[in-house]
């Protein structure tokens, strides 16, 4: 037998099957959904920044172009040890000074004649220099050679003078010959006068 159901009962039913859908909706598997909005952001990498970066701790705030220690201000205080400039002129008249020189040196160095004495005697007999000869205040009133033992140096608690005799020829005014012979080896090179010691090789340190 067939039962037939009202329109009332239809509503009815209707409006409870609203209800568990709802409801199963709502608890459908248990679990939260995910969101994106609002999770923090990716964390930014912390290696260097790039040319903007500050100093490593203890760097030099100043340091010369070609100083491969970085001493600050090492230029300014070895400017004593460079030599001036020369005209075109002038450093061919040094360069062919030094030229002559060469050979009276070697054969100074090879016979072992390398003190001032031997030396100041070979240059100005055999080559025609001329002594310096100074006035009361220092003052050069004649002559263009110059010739002098070894500078002394510290060494095992006590100064010495190493063998071998330092030479400086003013050749033009700004123009010289510093040279040099010694056990080891010797040397004549054409360049411009010091600042402090004219034609002579200058110390390393002040």
């Amino acid at each position: 037998m067939v039962r037939m159901v009202t329109s009332t009962q239809r509503r009815r039913l209707g409006a409870a099957s609203a209800l568990l859908m709802g409801a199963a909706l709502i608890c459908a598997c248990g679990e939260k959904p995910h969101d994106s909005v609002g999770a923090p952001a990716p964390s930014q990498s912390s290696g260097p920044a790039g040319p903007t970066s500050s100093p490593a701790p203890g760097a030099s705030p100043y340091v010369e172009p070609g100083v491969v220690d970085g001493a600050p201000h090492n230029g300014e205080n070895n400017a004593y040890r460079r030599p001036g400039d020369m005209s075109p002129a002038s450093e061919e008249a040094a360069e062919a000074e030094a030229a002559r020189m060469t050979p009276v040196l070697k054969r100074l160095h090879a016979k072992k004649k390398w003190d001032p004495e031997s030396v100041r005697a070979a240059l100005t007999g055999e080559l025609g220099y001329e002594v310096v000869k100074t006035g009361s205040k220092g003052k050069v009133l004649s002559g263009n050679l110059i010739v002098q033992e070894m500078r002394s140096r510290y060494e095992n608690d006590e100064y010495i003078t190493p063998e071998g005799t330092m030479i400086g020829l003013r050749v033009r005014k700004d123009a010289c010959v510093t040279a040099f012979v010694q056990p080891t080896n010797y040397e004549a090179r054409a360049n411009g006068p010091f600042m402090e010691t004219g034609c002579m090789e200058p110390p390393t340190g002040h």
